[in-house]
């Protein structure tokens, strides 16, 4: 397994990914197959850009195709500035419990340590998604409140865990 920082070249299979997720797993995300598959490519291309203080993780098999994504953006507001934030984390399905989503989050936790004043990383899961809460628990996140209703999907609501992990002073 290969996890490494996605840049523009990646832009084809992140979007082939990241479509993937939004049809097998609906629930999970805020955004929908139907309006990702219209973004350009070069929409895609700047969405996964590496910056100062975001990036994108990807984790490549043996083949060098891309089976995990998970997202760091920090807040730049000067008074949320020491939160950052994980989004669209998907390992497919056929590679799942392998141990792919805790290295990919290893990872991200030590890049994002690397952010200078960085003190909490902050996500949200779908409350019903046990096998997610596992593995954010065992990296040590902590379930901070539930966002009732979160997300409504074809008439049907989902409510969200609120979760921290603290990183530094």
């Amino acid at each position: 397994m290969n996890i490494r920082v996605l840049k523009e070249s990646d832009a084809k299979q992140y979007q082939q990914l990241r479509l993937r997720a939004l049809q097998v797993n609906q629930e999970a995300f805020g955004s929908t197959y139907e309006r990702e598959v219209r973004f350009s490519i070069e929409t895609v291309e700047e969405r996964i850009k590496p910056a100062i203080d975001k990036f994108v993780l990807g984790a490549f098999d043996e083949t060098d195709s891309l089976v995990g994504i998970v997202t760091f953006m920090r807040d730049n507001n000067l008074k949320t500035s020491h939160k950052g934030n994980i989004f669209g984390m998907y390992v497919a399905p056929e590679v799942r419990g392998q141990g792919v989503g805790k290295a990919l989050l290893v990872e991200l936790i030590r890049r994002a340590k690397s952010c200078e004043g960085l003190e909490q990383i902050h996500l949200t899961v779908v409350s019903a998604n046990e096998s997610a809460k596992r593995l954010y628990k065992s990296l040590g996140f902590e379930v901070y409140g539930v966002e009732r209703n979160a997300l409504k999907f074809k008439g049907q609501y989902f409510d969200e865990d609120l979760m921290v992990l603290f990183i530094g002073d």
